[in-house]
């Protein structure tokens, strides 16, 4: 078994191209993602839906500026066909953020998506890629990520949104289903980072997110 330690993590994603950093808190995680936006200023940014991200303040903070273009896929204020323009314009944003469904320490990064918005970007159109993630996120190996998605992450993403009717809302474990609700459709795995350095990898000495 592969240890579980940011440090290990660290080293293999940046062996396989990611640029990573380390840090000892949300509270960091959000400075370090605010310095991004001030370093590239970037025309464009957009985002794809994370209980992480939102907590560190980013979202609300960028609803708010003037000097940039904020692409909000999930912006309450607007309909649902509003909000899907929205994320179509986000996959060729100047910045794109978004979290992560599990990270294994060997180096690669794993996500499944309903949409497809949140994981369509990080394999390209953005001209960077900033990912958040907690410390709990951290697996073995990819079968362990695949794992971690099915029996914990979907089914605790569904559970989250009122009104869904998959079986794992009922039973909290995941069923393959053909639900039209369905909230596993896409899978997406990044083992090497291209170009190099397009990824800046954010870990989080904090358990956050699902």
């Amino acid at each position: 078994m592969n240890e579980l330690s940011l440090d290990v993590c660290a080293k293999n994603l940046g062996k396989h191209g990611f640029e990573i950093e380390i840090v000892s808190s949300l509270e960091e995680a959000g400075n370090r993602l605010r310095e991004e936006i001030e370093k590239i200023h970037p025309q464009t940014v957009s985002y794809g839906d994370s209980i992480t991200v939102r907590k560190t303040g980013i979202v609300e903070e960028l609803r708010q500026r003037k000097d940039l273009m904020f692409h909000d896929g999930f912006n309450p204020d607007l309909s649902r066909e509003e909000n899907m323009e929205e994320r179509r314009k986000g996959l060729i944003a100047d910045l794109f953020f978004t979290g992560i469904n599990a990270v294994s320490v060997t180096g690669s990064l794993h996500w499944l998506d309903m949409v497809g918005n949140r994981i369509a970007p990080l394999s390209f159109g953005p001209k960077r890629v900033v990912l958040l993630t907690g410390k709990n996120k951290l697996v073995s190996t990819p079968e362990d990520a695949v794992k971690r998605i099915k029996e914990i992450a979907a089914p605790q993403n569904v559970a989250r949104h009122p009104g869904f009717n998959t079986p794992c809302a009922k039973t909290g474990k995941c069923h393959d289903c053909n639900s039209p609700q369905r909230i596993c459709n896409a899978w997406l795995t990044i083992e090497r980072c291209f170009p190099k350095g397009r990824i800046l990898v954010i870990l989080i000495d904090e358990e956050l997110g699902l």
